[in-house]
């Protein structure tokens, strides 16, 4: 009776059976995954019928996913079993595939069809227990039912060298976001990548809000998305930051030159949205939550920017700040992770830093720990001096993509949001003093390492 009545994918459209097709070709564990639920008859599209069919025979005669290349070996083995329509349609599907392997909608396309595929096995085993029950076979219906709602769950060990070996040359690329900074761009391989964590440290009032400026509209003006987290001033205010970086017009004169601004922004490709949380309301929870919003309105972001971190509130509190800070930068992380999207924010020196010439490790506020939870870390320097000269400097603190201990002379303009980096120096050179980039990898192991020992026991 249930065979008779199975449904199929065709509620979803062809276009989800090709994306699903694609995911189960170019991600081995969604294959296997979804592998232990779908039922082949739920596609109603022939040739993507055929050509799965096609995939998990050989993976089930020879115990390995298939590469692009084997598979279109296999085809073409099997050209004759196959009609000459469908055959023409599976090779021009493959030639898609190998031409671009991005998935619009991935995430959604892998939970609908694994939802939909999982209600199936179930209503077969809610089926067949009901012939149990008149058997009194009350372990064997608790036998068939749990097997069900266990079938299709994330089944994933983790990546084996020598099994993936093909999938590590199908990698997706990091498409990192430019900083807009030549000589960033270039020690950061192009700047920040996909899932990736960027901090920027100073002081109050050095300018980290400016800095998140800068980089948005870098972003939004090479037609990128971008989703910026205020918690510390009014959404219109940063928006009022983007219209000065952006058209060159000091903030104090954005009134006089509206029609400017405006004809401006319009021939920008790229798009900002400006979310305003008050300070400590929001966790990097609520920051998931609302770009899971943005993703189920059709929003793909590609930059997320939050002003400033140690403003959020963790998911769990704890005795001490320091861990409050640990949880919410590792949770952020998870964030990027999740969404596959860089992002950048920032942090607050500790007292050391307030007037430095140079803010190094050991000026980091609080977690420390937020270190090794980044991925890149530069710090923002601004005397007195330097804030009347426009100028400043950078100090790169971490680099997981190149060098790091690198010190880059800036000129920063606030009244404009404008920030220039010129090429790398050294401390020696701007003022006669010792360059610290010498020891700061050796500082921040150790501080390391009285962190482990500190920690232990700790929480």
């Amino acid at each position: 009776m249930y065979q008779n009545d199975i449904e199929n994918f065709s509620n979803f459209g062809a276009k989800f059976q090709e994306n699903l097709a694609k995911l189960i070709f170019i991600d081995r564990a969604f294959a296997d995954q979804i592998g232990e639920v779908l039922d082949y008859s739920y596609f109603d599209v022939n040739y993507l019928q055929s050509f799965v069919e096609m995939l998990y025979d050989y993976r089930e005669n020879y115990k390995v996913h298939p590469s692009l290349n084997t598979m279109a070996s296999v085809l073409l083995s099997e050209q004759n079993k196959h009609d000459e329509v469908i055959f023409k349609q599976m090779k021009d599907f493959m030639v898609r595939v190998h031409a671009n392997q991005d998935t619009e909608g991935a995430d959604f396309i892998k939970d609908a069809s694994l939802d939909f595929c999982r209600k199936q096995k179930l209503k077969a085993a809610i089926i067949k227990s009901v012939d149990l029950l008149r058997s009194s076979s009350f372990d064997e219906i608790a036998d068939v039912i749990n097997t069900a709602l266990k079938l299709g769950g994330n089944n994933d060990c983790g990546y084996d060298y020598l099994k993936d070996f093909e999938q590590r040359f199908l990698l997706k690329a990091r498409d990192p976001v430019s900083t807009g900074w030549g000589e960033f761009d270039n020690i950061t391989q192009g700047g920040l990548g996909k899932g990736e964590l960027g901090v920027a440290i100073a002081a109050t009032g050095a300018g980290k809000s400016h800095l998140l400026v800068h980089l948005g509209a870098q972003a939004v003006k090479n037609g990128l998305t971008v989703v910026h987290y205020t918690l510390e001033l009014g959404d219109t205010v940063i928006a009022r930051r983007y219209d000065s970086c952006i058209t060159g017009v000091p903030l104090s004169y954005l009134n006089d030159n509206k029609e400017k601004i405006l004809e401006t922004v319009q021939d920008i490709e790229g798009s900002l949205i400006v979310k305003e949380y008050p300070t400590k309301s929001a966790s990097p929870n609520t920051i998931r939550s609302h770009l899971d919003k943005l993703r189920n309105l059709g929003t793909d972001v590609d930059l997320i920017l939050i002003d400033y971190a140690d403003l959020l509130k963790p998911k769990k509190s704890y005795s001490e700040k320091r861990h409050d800070l640990e949880s919410i930068y590792e949770e952020l992380r998870g964030v990027a992770k999740e969404f596959e999207c860089p992002m950048w924010t920032c942090s607050q020196t500790n007292r050391t830093g307030y007037n430095a010439e140079i803010v190094s490790a050991e000026s980091i506020s609080e977690a420390f720990s937020k270190c090794f939870v980044a991925d890149f870390i530069f710090t923002l320097s601004r005397t007195a001096e330097d804030k009347n000269d426009n100028t400043g400097r950078f100090f790169v603190a971490k680099n997981r993509f190149g060098p790091d201990g690198l010190v880059y002379p800036i000129d920063m303009d606030t009244s404009k949001v404008y920030i220039d980096v010129h090429k790398k120096t050294s401390m020696s050179e701007i003022k006669g003093k010792q360059d610290p980039a010498k020891d700061q990898k050796e500082y921040l192991r150790e501080r390391y390492e009285k962190l482990m020992k500190d920690n232990k026991g700790d929480k």
